[in-house]
């Protein structure tokens, strides 16, 4: 199972776990993962078909270049980091 990061930001959707463990083949697999354990998980993290602008995604400390289509391994390491803005 892939090992997820949860940002301080979601946090009190997870019930302030940091980490959460979930089975996926994408990145779209492992949010509904979540969503299953965690309910409206899914509404912060997407945004219909993609990827919510308020979260970047990282598989492998790689950017998720394929947004929910980024495959994700048995063993991964996955991060939802919040997006930050610059200027």
């Amino acid at each position: 199972m892939a090992t997820v990061s949860i940002p301080l930001l979601f946090q009190e959707l997870t019930d302030g776990r940091r980490q959460v463990e979930v089975g996926g083949a994408t990145v779209a697999d492992v949010i509904a993962a979540l969503d299953a354990l965690y309910p409206g998980i899914a509404t912060r993290l997407r945004d219909g078909d993609r990827l919510a602008p308020i979260v970047t995604v990282t598989v492998d400390g790689k950017i998720a270049a394929e947004g929910l289509a980024t495959p994700v391994g048995p063993n991964s390491e996955v991060c939802m980091l919040p997006a930050f803005g610059g200027g």
